[in-house]
């Protein structure tokens, strides 16, 4: 067990002498080795983390270093790291090797965060079991029989499992959110436009955002205020101002107005999570939380604007893996029209195919105004039900998922069952704003239940301050 709650107890540790950073690091090491069954990584950067931890030792004891010093991370294997294999869980990619950092690489680097290793996901970031990545499923550490959530859930299990301090996820319809949800961490998706996205290997451009997992609300925070901000290599990265939000936890004077939305609490939401969730608005209600009921009346819109969308923006991102220019290429055939093919087709997964052909339908002739043209107008209006929510609440209370972690293979026959995994997460990724799922209780089978929280665009401070508040004075 860690001998710190939080990053800010180990850097104090760290300072003082009582931890060592070696030994810190081969402890993880040590945890990755014993949990290997958990199949969490895709690779460990076993060599390079200790010699590291030397590093930032010697720095931290000179008294110059970065503001994550020390720090174990894993990150998804959808993010470029220089000279390590990016794989995005994919046997196209399975020997194709990063030629740069990520942008979100560099700024954990630049503060001396230690990069463990690459985390398993699902193939391309697309699915919500971690069942469809070609290293085979991650078990979920609370119960090895279930899932862990996908896409992003090799990081989501990491940190569950206390193989690392934090991870890097990636979120394009919940991928942070419902993992951590499942496996009973805290997880983050930013506004669209906060964190850079150059590095990422692209599902659906438009949506994917890059955010942290943790086990507490401080962490989640450092992470993030560290990989914000603008990014002259993405041109969809934001100028806006990145706040302390370290330093800015707390609440000072006047309490958030809170919000649930029926819409929420419909069919489908298994009554321990739905119970669960109302425990933790009465109780906040109680503490003088200003609590009422919103109305959000395009969100049974939201799985098919998303899948219409999401599909036709990856039809386009993987079009590049031809087996012309890197990646697998099939040896069959004896044409360059057989090769593009039989490379494409034994190179992805199923659940990857079928988005692509998904994808190519709706902006087919004939179908383009039909589908995709009908989803950017619908995404529209989903956005515009959080602007005129947003002036009257600052934060939206609901589930992360409809229920907790179901079993593998359960729903892997029924793709739309499957797709309704991320029924509660998907609007804040097409309204372009920030969520975060906060682990608040377990089920009668001691599986984890997440609660939530969105806020208005570029809003994190009050996401995270009442993620904090939730954290210290109602759990």
């Amino acid at each position: 067990m860690l001998p710190y709650k939080n990053y800010f107890q180990k850097l104090d540790q760290l300072k003082s002498g009582k931890l060592s950073l070696v030994e810190n690091v081969n402890y993880f090491l040590n945890r990755i080795h014993q949990n290997n069954h958990l199949n969490a990584f895709n690779f460990v950067f076993e060599d390079d983390a200790i010699k590291q931890a030397e590093e930032i030792d010697a720095k931290i004891i000179r008294g110059k270093y970065g503001k994550l010093a020390g720090m174990v991370i894993a990150i998804k294997d959808v993010l470029s790291i220089k000279d390590k294999p990016n794989t995005c869980s994919s046997k196209i990619l399975k020997d194709f090797t990063a030629l740069y950092n990520a942008t979100v690489i560099q700024k954990l680097i630049d503060e001396d965060a230690i990069i463990i290793g690459k985390t398993n996901c699902d193939e391309f970031a697309m699915g919500s079991s971690n069942e469809n990545s070609a290293f085979g499923n991650v078990l979920n550490p609370i119960d090895n029989e279930r899932v862990p959530g996908g896409s992003s859930g090799g990081s989501a299990a990491a940190v569950a499992a206390e193989l690392c301090d934090t991870a890097l996820g990636t979120d394009t319809g919940g991928s942070i959110r419902q993992p951590a949800s499942f496996c009973g961490v805290y997880g983050l998706k930013p506004t669209y436009g906060r964190v850079s996205r150059f590095g990422l290997t692209a599902f659906a451009s438009s949506f994917d955002s890059i955010g942290p997992f943790a086990n507490n609300t401080e962490d989640t925070t450092a992470v993030l205020e560290v990989i914000s901000g603008w990014d002259e290599h993405d041109s969809t990265s934001s100028k806006n101002i990145v706040p302390d939000f370290s330093n800015n936890l707390s609440f000072n004077g006047k309490k958030l107005r809170l919000g649930f939305a029926k819409e929420y609490f419909g069919d489908g939401i298994s009554t321990e999570v739905k119970s669960e969730i109302e425990k933790i608005i009465e109780k906040l209600s109680k503490q003088g939380f200003e609590i009422e009921e919103i109305h959000l009346p395009h969100s049974e819109y939201t799985i098919a604007t998303y899948y219409i969308l999401t599909t036709a923006e990856a039809s386009s991102n993987l079009a590049r893996y031809d087996g012309a220019r890197y990646g697998f290429r099939s040896n069959e055939g004896s044409s360059l029209i057989d090769m593009y093919k039989n490379s494409r087709s034994e190179g992805f997964g199923s659940e990857v195919k079928r988005r692509i052909m998904l994808g190519t339908y709706v902006l087919s002739a004939g179908y383009y105004d039909a589908y995709y043209r009908k989803a950017q107008k619908v995404r529209r209006l989903i956005k515009q039900d959080f602007d005129e929510t947003f002036k009257k609440v600052d934060i939206i209370l609901t589930p992360t998922s409809p229920t907790t972690a179901f079993k593998f293979g359960e729903k892997t026959t029924d793709p739309l069952e499957m797709y309704l995994s991320d029924i509660y997460t998907t609007s804040a990724n097409l309204a372009g704003i920030p969520g975060i799922n906060i682990p608040i209780a377990k089920d009668s089978n001691g599986l984890p239940i997440g609660l939530q929280l969105m806020a208005n665009q570029f809003d994190e401070m009050n996401l995270l301050k009442m993620s904090y508040y939730i954290q210290e004075n109602v759990l």
